[in-house]
């Protein structure tokens, strides 16, 4: 972690963004266009990938959106990579009819692999990032399908709808991470209105995402479109999956925790669901989750916990196991 990262001071550390980093892939639709952001100062900075949600908004999903957490963890100390995954609105007229379409559930998966085995070049490339992040650092977050996604890089499996093969897209390069409202089991549960539009995830098995990982959900985030358990669902990643896993639920959140997607959004705004208060606490304990994770010995994910019990009014609760 970054000595320079100063969160505790409350003095404001001076972020630097960079987008966007087109990197050509071969074979794909569109190529794969990032966001990086950084703190403008420290060496030996780990990395995290932040992967976006499908939603409707169009610049929300993708590398322009979550805003609030990616400038809250690169103040922290990270380097945050955020790519445009193509299942973004913003792309939806150069892929529509493309493999995969409309969600692109293993493309998602795979764009983080094509950033990890070239971020050397993502590190050169940026302007004045070079020779300061730490390559065996590397942690994983994501928000709604983005959870998904980060689920399947930490672990879990499914079996390909398409061809009835099971899938393994473990990436042993990534060292943590954080679902942030991301999807829960499948089978019969699986019977809202919208399942069958996301048959991949009718077999999602958490058994096997055996990396530490911080699971988030809000206690009011009840996805009836996908299944009628209610907010419950949420935390299957953390229930279902073996330790070591934390679970944190956010009180009197729902899908948006508060609006991560992004500054001012309408759609937290619509669902009821804008708490930049609940957002900035957001921040500052996965921060410290994955600094801890990330660097054996540090307790600021303890110490964060702490906090977090004794405070005059909490905004949630920690479970781990």
């Amino acid at each position: 972690m970054s000595d320079s990262a100063d969160t505790a001071s409350g003095s404001p550390t001076p972020v630097l963004s960079y987008a966007p980093l087109v990197l050509p892939v071969p074979g794909r639709p569109v190529h794969l266009q990032v966001r990086v952001s950084a703190p403008a100062t420290g060496t030996g900075l780990p990395v995290v990938l932040l992967s976006h949600g499908h939603g409707a908004s169009r610049n929300l999903s993708s590398l322009n959106g979550y805003a609030p957490l990616a400038d809250l963890w690169a103040a922290a100390g990270f380097v945050v990579v955020q790519p445009t995954h193509l299942d973004s609105a913003t792309l939806s007229d150069q892929v529509a009819g493309a493999p995969g379409a409309p969600l692109f559930w293993r493309s998602r998966a795979e764009d983080m692999s094509r950033i990890l085995d070239r971020l050397g070049e993502i590190e050169r490339t940026v302007p004045l990032l070079a020779g300061r992040i730490d390559h065996d650092r590397i942690a994983v977050a994501g928000h709604s399908l983005g959870g998904h996604t980060a689920g399947l890089l930490l672990g879990a499996r499914l079996t390909d709808p398409d061809t009835g093969k099971d899938v393994d897209l473990l990436e042993p390069r990534i060292k943590a991470g954080v679902l942030l409202a991301a999807p829960g089991r499948g089978g019969d549960v699986l019977n809202g209105p919208m399942a069958e539009a996301v048959p991949f995830m009718r077999t999602t098995d958490f058994s096997t995402m055996t990396a530490p990982a911080l699971v988030v959900a809000g206690d009011r985030d009840d996805a009836r479109h996908f299944t009628d358990v209610g907010p419950d669902w949420h935390t299957d990643p953390y229930r279902l999956a073996p330790a070591p896993k934390s679970l944190l639920t956010l009180a009197d959140a729902g899908h948006i925790l508060g609006g991560i997607s992004g500054y001012d959004a309408a759609e937290a705004a619509q669902l009821s669901d804008e708490n930049p208060r609940q957002v900035a606490a957001l921040g500052r304990l996965t921060a410290a989750y994955l600094r801890s994770r990330l660097r054996p010995g540090d307790d600021a994910w303890e110490t964060a916990c702490q906090e977090l019990a004794t405070g005059a009014a909490p905004l949630g609760r920690v479970e781990t196991k």
